[in-house]
């Protein structure tokens, strides 16, 4: 048997999204993620490409954590055959329930509105997969503690720790015939508002390093301090706070920091609404798993309930048209879809009303779009013009900068034989690239969508 390790980046190369990860070693494959392309739409349709492997010869796959573009390709390898497991950490496989559910559910609407309204360039829109194809994919979780170790073969096993990023989220270090490779995943902050800091790593032979934020540091700013001046000049105007949020971990921190502001007595008593099913259940899960998060249990047991959740349809129908001071966190996070586009096809042009993003918005996305000061988009089949106040708590991130992921790195006792910089766009990839090698000293590569690596 060749003894070289296969390593192809199928995903997350050269992007920020998509991210899958092929491991071979002999006839063996595993799978580090597999998420969804977003953004521009020369990455959107990868999603619906051939996947160039086939997905009836992978054996397993190893999930980092819950965000679409981690998971979201799921259900799709799946419905092509895939039949081995999907191990990840228990919130982890509740919290990627609630996601790909939700997503499938979008793609559904999307579809049946495209052909209602007849805006589909195709004879019909068809999604990408379905509700019962996204529960389908849900029969093939196996979930695990940190600090497991998990064998697959003989040659291979693997082992979550506490990434930092969202709840569940995990680095992977995965032994390969007694080679070692450590997937970051997503790092998180080395302070995280609600998650415990990242495990620091102190040995690997090869590291494959997320670069979201490679290109810059998180600025020095007080997110609760530009929360509180937000809310108070919304509402000295009189208007509506529209908070497009994720639904996993910025809706939870969002919700914190409102809550520590009202006990504070510095922010008015006017409704908090989340009018997102997804964020709800979501939500519920970060109340089953207190012992993940390092969060005071006093907080945990309130914040909630100053917040009213907004399930049913004909409900939230009814806050998106009432025009009374009120926040309204909704997804999704960069204005891809979900109900955060209702709110704005109603209060986007009021300049009274006020737009806060709390979260990455990637290339190619509305979110995006509007921060770089686009005012006009297209959704629903038609443009919008938005003139309501745009903010922005850019601090708000769940990913650590090139400050923190020096930091996190520096903790490696001796250099890795190769790090390979993925999960980040080529600008934010390449400074990334240029900070290690200078002050680390390590040798870095920059890998191609779909391009394999053979290892030693």
């Amino acid at each position: 048997m060749n003894d070289k390790v296969e390593i192809h980046f199928l995903g997350g190369a050269g992007t920020v999204t998509g991210s899958k990860t092929l491991i071979q070693y002999g006839e063996f494959r595993v799978l580090i993620d597999c998420g969804l392309f977003q953004g521009l739409k020369e990455l959107r349709v990868l999603n619906r490409a051939d996947f160039p492997v086939d997905e009836r010869a992978i054996d397993a796959v190893i999930l980092t954590h819950a965000h679409l573009d981690h998971c979201g390709y799921l259900p799709v390898i799946v419905k092509h055959g895939f039949k081995g497991p999907i191990h990840c950490t228990h919130p982890t496989r509740e919290l990627t329930e609630i996601i790909l559910m939700d997503s499938a559910k979008i793609q559904e609407e999307d579809a049946e509105r495209a052909n209602r309204h007849s805006y589909t360039k195709h004879k019909k829109a068809l999604p990408l997969y379905t509700q019962k194809e996204a529960a389908k994919s849900m029969e093939n979780f196996v979930t695990h503690d940190y600090e497991e170790w998990v064998i697959l073969s003989p040659d291979i096993k693997f082992c979550l720790h506490n990434a930092g990023h969202i709840l569940g989220a995990a680095i992977v270090e995965l032994k390969v015939a007694g080679r070692r490779f450590v997937f970051s995943g997503d790092i998180g902050r080395k302070d995280p508002m609600l998650m415990y800091p990242p495990k620091k790593i102190d040995e690997t032979d090869y590291l494959i390093m997320e670069s979201t934020y490679g290109d810059r540091t998180h600025p020095v700013q007080d997110e609760k301090t530009e929360l509180c001046r937000i809310v108070n000049e919304t509402f000295d105007r009189h208007g509506i706070l529209m908070i497009p949020s994720f639904a996993v971990e910025r809706t939870q921190e969002v919700i914190y920091l409102l809550h520590r502001l009202r006990e504070e007595g510095k922010i008015p008593n006017i409704p908090v609404y989340l009018d997102s099913p997804m964020g709800i259940r979501s939500t519920n899960v970060f109340t089953r798993y207190p012992e993940w998060q390092d969060v005071p249990k006093a907080d945990l047991s309130v914040m909630y309930e100053s917040v009213q959740f907004i399930l049913d349809g004909e409900q939230s129908r009814a806050i998106v048209a009432d025009r009374r001071p009120k926040i309204d966190i909704a997804g999704s996070g960069m204005l891809e879809g979900g109900r955060i586009l209702h709110y704005l096809n109603n209060h986007g042009a009021n300049e009274k009303n006020t737009l806060l993003f709390v979260g990455y918005q990637a290339e190619g996305t509305r979110g995006r779009s509007i921060v770089h000061g686009g005012r006009e988009i297209k959704f629903f089949g038609e443009f919008h013009w938005l003139n309501c106040q745009v903010e922005s708590i850019s601090s708000m991130s769940g990913h650590g900068d090139s400050e923190e992921i020096i930091g996190w790195m520096s903790h490696l006792k001796k250099a890795p034989k190769l790090v390979f910089l993925n999960h980040g766009e080529p600008n934010q990839t390449n400074a990334l690239r240029v900070l290690i090698e200078t002050k680390l000293g390590f040798k870095v590569e920059v890998p191609t969508l779909n391009e394999v690596y053979y290892l030693d």
